[in-house]
């Protein structure tokens, strides 16, 4: 009996590395730093501002006053549905794998539907080995890309499209258009598991910041079919189609820019270098891309407009967007005059060239524009361009891989032409299926008396 304590003593020796070892597990356990925390909560409220009431007010103004409020409307709707949409299904289908091998480089799987798992004490890494923000946060910022790019392709057929299809449409594509194009740019296992498995254009090596093909190119291609599978408005190059308010086109614009900086540099998921490069990038094309449009405008025709100024604010906003973290102000200033002077050129030129109604130029600004800075910043991200260079994770720590001009530019073309084709035969098929089961225009009657009373039974203005 004497010798049970002695004997016990081993054992105790034993006991307590293991009882150790999973505190020590759980004290090593990354922990979000509470500033990049907050900075990505700012973020998220800058995105949501950017769309309601930014883009909203961008497109309202742009309209005819009688179609005012069905903008307003469909803008607020589209991103209201969505972000049920995403909770429900679409953060799931973007960003976890799928368990069927094929399909899982274009589509997501339904682990977390619902945001199943996703929740206090759930974190997702950022672009830094070992840091960590809450997944619930990178949902929501998420969610705001998803809604504003649905929203976006309101450009391409507004003043024109019954509410019931806007809704029905917006659902569907959302689904079969942006999540797998979320899913193909922006999916992979972290820089801890890069090796993991990834989306399909990820892993071709196309690097995309903010979104230039998962936003940008797929909403303006969309917006582009749209308008051409819809057809022209009645009148169309035969009665003003103004714009009834470029005031508040200026300060939804105006919002749009304050909003961007969270798009951008929110997309870094951190606060850091890389956030404020994103940062001045966003600032400094945009102000090069207004100024830019304003003297080509002011050459070409004569006089400097409102409308151009602001529409080069947006060209630049949109191209800068897939190059803001990767490139160097050198390469800003370079895609701030390209897309400028392509983007004019598009909406002024082509538009009339090729006869579509693009209404308000969700493909001449967007789609145009989101595919230069696709392809340049394949071009700028090299260090010798001044450029941040494209980082290699499967070293510790991470370093750059050496820079090669044709390769990268091959793979943003990889990028460029996927959401060109994916995008374009989506909400084509979307589209004509819509169009035999619940027609998808409004009719004659209804457009010459304006959307806001035909469609909503409101004014945007009781005068």
């Amino acid at each position: 009996m004497a010798a049970a304590p002695a004997a016990s003593a081993p054992a105790a020796a034993e006991a307590a590395p293991a009882a150790a070892a999973p505190a020590a597990a759980e004290a090593a356990k990354p922990v979000p730093d509470k500033g990049d925390t907050t900075w990505m909560l700012v973020a998220t409220v800058l995105v949501i501002f950017m769309s309601i009431p930014g883009l909203a007010l961008f497109y309202g103004g742009l309209v005819r006053s009688k179609n005012m409020l069905s903008v307003l409307m469909q803008v607020f709707s589209i991103f209201s549905l969505i972000a049920v949409l995403w909770v429900l299904y679409g953060y799931s289908v973007a960003f976890t794998s799928n368990t069927n091998a094929a399909l899982d480089p274009f589509f997501g799987g339904f682990s977390k539907v619902f945001l199943n798992g996703v929740g206090v004490g759930a974190y997702v890494e950022t672009f830094s080995k070992g840091v960590v923000i809450p997944e619930l946060i990178f949902a929501m910022f998420q969610l705001t890309f998803a809604a504003i790019t649905c929203a976006l392709i309101v450009g391409g057929f507004a003043e024109r499209m019954k509410f019931s299809a806007v809704m029905i449409f917006s659902a569907l594509w959302f689904t079969f258009a942006y999540l797998p194009m979320a899913h193909m740019v922006w999916y992979w296992g972290g820089p801890s598991a890069y090796d993991a498995p990834s989306g399909f254009l990820f892993a071709k090596g196309a690097i995309d910041f903010a979104g230039g093909t998962v936003v940008h190119i797929n909403a303006g291609i969309a917006g582009l079919v749209a308008a051409i599978v819809i057809g022209k408005r009645t009148g169309y190059g035969k009665v003003s189609m103004a714009p009834h308010s470029l005031t508040m086109t200026l300060i939804g614009a105006s919002m749009l820019w304050v909003g961007w900086f969270g798009f951008n540099a929110g997309s870094n998921l951190e606060a850091n270098d890389y956030a404020v490069l994103a940062f001045a990038n966003t600032l400094f094309a945009t102000a090069v891309a207004a100024v830019v449009w304003t003297l080509v405008e002011w050459a070409v025709k004569g006089k400097a407009s409102l409308l151009g100024a602001v529409s080069g604010a947006i060209a630049g906003l949109v191209g800068i967007t897939p190059a803001c973290g990767f490139v160097g102000l050198g390469g800003a200033l370079v895609i701030g005059v390209a897309v400028a002077i392509v983007c004019f050129f598009a909406v002024t030129w082509l538009k009339a060239k090729l006869g579509y109604d693009d209404a308000l130029d969700a493909f001449g600004v967007h789609g145009i524009g989101g595919i230069i800075g696709a392809i340049l910043t394949g071009v700028f991200v090299n260090p010798a361009l001044g450029g941040a260079g494209v980082v290699d994770y499967s070293t510790d720590p991470a370093g750059t891989v050496a820079y090669d001009l044709a390769a990268q530019v091959t793979s943003q073309l990889w990028g460029v032409g996927v959401a060109v084709v994916w995008s374009g035969v989506v909400t084509f098929v979307l589209l004509k299926v819509l169009d035999l089961i619940i027609g998808i225009r409004v009719t004659e009657e209804a457009e010459r008396e304006g959307l806001d009373l035909a469609e909503h039974n409101e004014r945007a203005y009781n005068v």
